[in-house]
C-alpha cells in the first residue's frame, strides 16, 4: 500500500469517530427535551387536578422509560459507528 492510501484510511477513521460523537450529542438532545416535557406536563396536570396525580405519575414513568430507551439506542449506535 502506498503512503497516501494509509493516510487517507487514517483520516477517515478519525473523521468517522468525530462524526459519531457529534451524532450522539445531537441524538441526546431529543430525549433530554422529551423528559423535560413529560415531567412539566405532570406538574401542570397535578396542579390542575390533584386527584389525578397517581395516574399521571404512572404514565410519566412509563413514557420516561420509553424516551430513555431512545437515548440508550443512540449510545449503542455511537459505539457501532466507532468500531
Amino acid at each position: 500500500m502506498s503512503a497516501i492510501t494509509l493516510a487517507q484510511e487514517a483520516a477517515n477513521q478519525n473523521l468517522n469517530q468525530g462524526l459519531a460523537a457529534i451524532g450522539y450529542g445531537l441524538a441526546a438532545i431529543g430525549p433530554g427535551i422529551g423528559v423535560g416535557l413529560i415531567f412539566s406536563s405532570v406538574i401542570n396536570g397535578t396542579a390542575r387536578q390533584p386527584e389525578a396525580r397517581g395516574v399521571l405519575l404512572s404514565l410519566a414513568w412509563t413514557t420516561f422509560a420509553i424516551v430513555e430507551v431512545l437515548a440508550l439506542l443512540g449510545f449503542v449506535v455511537y459505539f457501532l459507528a466507532t468500531a
